[in-house]
């Protein structure tokens, strides 16, 4: 069944949200360029959880995330004039390898609009995936700024702009992903009762909720976004799509300033029949899950790859399940550039309560610092960071301490002993603007 939805600009044609038949033609479309993914047991996650908790492999696609799907479909239903015309996209990284796969085994030129915040890894990818019919085109801090790019370049080239996620076509070719786990658990006589996704401009929501309300509407549904860009939840909640006033670009491949038109008509509309949760997940919880992902598990995951699999690591998402349930999480991505690691580790050790930064000021005599490491500090507590700047002040000099502890529960003995200290002591802390600086 196909349902009009109007669009935002006055005078042009509704568009149509897809069916659980169209998942089914771009499944078709796909088959034999791209094979199902893996689904694989999670044993460290269901023992956390107390679920029966799977891992989506989409981070093993050619291109390393699901989007590829999307962007196959579309570029296949293009007619020979389109083709001609070269095609055009915006992306934070991961779309536009999917374009770029697509695009060069179709032959068909490629334009590309990256934002500068794309790390260095995804964009060396889309060039090496696209080779000679696709060039790429920086342009803008974020995502937001590319597609405005995008858009007034295929304006003036007449080249067709095959979006990153708010498009019927890109929806229905997420939706493989879904179609393609109820398939698997199905086969091993099991039922799938939960699926935890990664939202940011809320295309595999949109295609895995298009494929579930006809085929599998009892599934329980948790959307994971970052809490710093957590676009999905503000439309539900204004009824709309809404721009965010800020977004933290950490969690590059789903930070998206506003969900799609279409995208949202679809989450609405299937609402009344799939049960949808919106969570938002810490991005230092995101950190500490791609390490466990990459330690324990040996999966390398960007941070929009872990946020699922970190959403299930918070009560309000494991709420929605009862236990023992068959839970889903799609590793959507695998593209993370390892010169990110020290930042995630960093992030990872603030978030858990393992690090901490201090503004010190020490008396300008000698013996002051053996006397902090030998009276203050702990016998586990570990210096990483000590910048000293000596000012003009004959009696004191502060100095930027940064201290990492083997547990959380150490911090209260920490703060005592530098209360009874005749130190001035000031901590920074992680919500504060100065530790935007430190960090």
């Amino acid at each position: 069944m196909i349902t009009s939805l109007p669009t935002e600009e006055a005078g042009s044609a509704p568009a149509a949200l897809p069916t659980a038949a169209d998942v089914d033609r771009a499944a078709a479309t796909l088959d034999g360029v791209l094979g199902a993914t893996p689904l694989q047991r999670a044993p460290r996650l269901s023992a956390l959880t107390g679920l029966d908790v799977r891992f989506k492999r989409e981070d093993l696609t050619p291109v390393r995330s699901y989007k590829v799907r999307g962007a196959f479909s579309v570029l296949a239903g293009l007619s020979a004039d389109e083709r001609a015309r070269g095609v055009t996209c915006a992306s934070a990284g991961n779309h536009a390898q999917g374009v770029a796969f697509a695009c060069a085994r179709a032959g068909v030129r490629a334009t590309i609009f990256l934002p500068r915040t794309t790390p260095r890894q995804k964009r060396d990818r889309v060039a090496a995936l696209g080779g000679d019919v696709v060039d790429v085109v920086i342009a803008g801090d974020a995502y937001d700024d590319s597609a405005v790019a995008a858009a007034e370049f295929a304006a003036a080239s007449g080249a067709t702009v095959i979006p990153a996620f708010d498009h019927p076509g890109i929806v229905a070719g997420q939706g493989t992903v879904t179609a393609e786990i109820v398939a698997a658990l199905a086969a091993e006589g099991t039922s799938l009762d939960g699926l935890v996704l990664p939202v940011g401009g809320a295309g595999l929501i949109a295609g895995a909720l298009t494929y579930l309300a006809e085929r599998a509407p009892d599934v329980r549904v948790v959307a994971a976004e970052p809490a710093g860009a957590a676009s999905l939840a503000a439309a539900l909640e204004a009824g709309r799509p809404v721009a965010l006033e800020h977004v933290d670009p950490f969690v590059d491949g789903a930070s998206v300033r506003r969900v799609g038109d279409v995208t949202h008509a679809v989450v609405e509309a299937a609402r009344s029949r799939v049960a949808v949760t919106p969570v938002a997940v810490p991005e230092g919880l995101i950190c500490v899950e791609m390490l466990d992902l990459y330690q324990v598990d040996g999966i390398i995951a960007e941070p929009a790859g872990a946020l699922a699999a970190a959403a299930l690591r918070l009560d309000e998402a494991r709420s929605v399940f009862e236990p023992g349930s068959t839970v889903v999480c799609v590793v959507s991505g695998g593209n993370n550039d390892v010169s990110r690691y020290a930042d995630i580790v960093e992030r990872a050790l603030v978030f858990e309560g393992l690090k901490h930064y201090f503004l010190v000021e020490f008396p300008q005599e000698p013996g002051a610092l053996r006397r902090f490491l030998d009276e203050v500090l702990g016998p586990d507590d570990d210096i990483t960071l000590f910048e000293y700047v000596k000012r003009n002040n004959r009696e004191t000099g502060p100095a930027l301490v940064g201290i990492e502890m083997q547990h959380r529960d150490d911090l209260a003995g920490l703060l005592e002993r530098m209360a009874e200290s005749r130190l001035r002591v000031q901590r920074v802390d992680p919500d504060s603007p100065l530790f935007g600086f430190v960090h």
